[in-house]
């Protein structure tokens, strides 16, 4: 079940530009680890290189990149660039989350989700709170047995299952829980980030960006709940004048829950979420779910309707296979896990078609 954006996200390229973009790699199936680097980040990466090394590092640059990228991922998702924070890891963002809970607080989670979305609640137990585990296709109704908070990946990692976002969010509604969803796995899903309390996300996987970006967004109301446990300078309103203490002036938005970024990877990332804005999002959906459909079909499967495969790999034979024919899968939970993307094609169906074939 998708969650298609709303807001208004002037899209003018055809798909073709962004394929453009990146080198294909045959074989390649493993978005869902990591994304392939686009040509603009890897010109960009080397000329910053360069420039680092001639003693040419631009601090303004690097923040004239961290608010490109926030543009550009604000646009993605469907919200206005103030409701965006930028921070580095999953784990980390949802861990100020976390931590802004009060004493006893109820939280609902994904059993089997990926843990830096359920660790860093986990970790407050010592405090009261308490977190309930359960199935994904049980997520709603547990939520609307009561509830502080619901966490939860859109898209989950292991096998590329959707949640039911819509029927989380009307039960959220009915118990007034905050919503919070990872949208790490779902770059190649049309999505909102307005239509849920907080979300955060990881980019350097289906967005293709350098690892150490991420994104957080939160509505107004949300952002009001969170405190700001990582405010250092890059939290300020006014940057530049947050260096030196102690007077402490937040910004007023979003960018209040900003940490300092990792420079250069930020720098890279530009071109990457640039390219992706500037895609409708339903061009790249189609592309990776033709993909996968194609692949179902060969090997005589349910189609997913997702951008994965995951087949049950317990002996590992599978991912040998795979592997020996040249495919790039992740193992996941005694399975395989391909997932399809925008520099894949055809071709690389037919290889996995070939190798599980034998």
């Amino acid at each position: 079940m998708t969650t298609a954006a709303t807001t208004d996200r002037p899209t003018t390229a055809p798909l073709d530009v962004l394929r453009a973009q990146f080198v294909p790699v045959p074989g390649y199936l493993d978005a869902a680890t990591c994304g392939l680097p686009a040509r603009g980040t890897l010109d960009v990466l080397r000329t910053e290189l360069d420039a680092w090394a001639a003693g040419g590092a631009s601090t303004t640059r690097y923040d004239e990149a961290v608010e490109a990228s926030r543009a550009a991922y604000a646009r993605l998702v469907g919200v206005d660039p103030a409701l965006v924070a930028v921070g580095a890891q999953t784990s980390a963002m949802v861990g100020q989350i976390a931590a802004s809970l009060p004493d006893g607080a109820r939280v609902v989670a994904v059993e089997g989700d990926f843990t830096s979305v359920t660790w860093p609640f986990m970790t407050q137990q010592d405090r009261g709170v308490q977190v309930r585990h359960v199935p994904l296709d049980a997520l709603a109704d547990a939520v609307a047995d009561g509830c502080d908070l619901v966490a939860f990946s859109l898209v989950q990692s292991v096998d590329g299952r959707v949640a039911d976002a819509e029927a989380v969010r009307a039960a959220a509604a009915q118990v007034g829980a905050t919503t919070l969803a990872d949208l790490t796995q779902a770059g190649w899903l049309p999505v909102d980030a307005g239509t849920f309390d907080l979300t955060v996300s990881s980019a350097y996987k289906w967005l293709a960006a350098p690892r150490g970006v991420g994104f957080l967004t939160a509505t107004p109301a949300a952002l009001e709940r969170v405190r700001p446990g990582q405010a250092g300078w890059y939290a300020g309103e006014e940057r530049w004048a947050s260096t030196y203490g102690p007077a402490m002036h937040l910004a007023t938005t979003t960018r209040r829950l900003d940490v300092s970024p990792a420079w250069l990877c930020w720098a890279g990332a530009v071109p990457a979420l640039e390219a992706f804005a500037a895609t409708d999002p339903e061009l790249v959906r189609a592309h990776d779910v033709g993909l996968t459909d194609l692949l179902c079909d060969g090997l005589d499967l349910p189609r997913t309707g997702t951008a994965f495969v995951a087949l049950p790999d317990p002996d590992g034979t599978v991912g040998a296979a795979l592997a020996a024919a040249g495919v790039r899968a992740a193992t996941r939970g005694g399975g395989v896990r391909m997932a399809f993307h925008v520099w894949n094609d055809t071709d690389d169906v037919d290889r996995v078609l070939r190798a599980l074939r034998r």
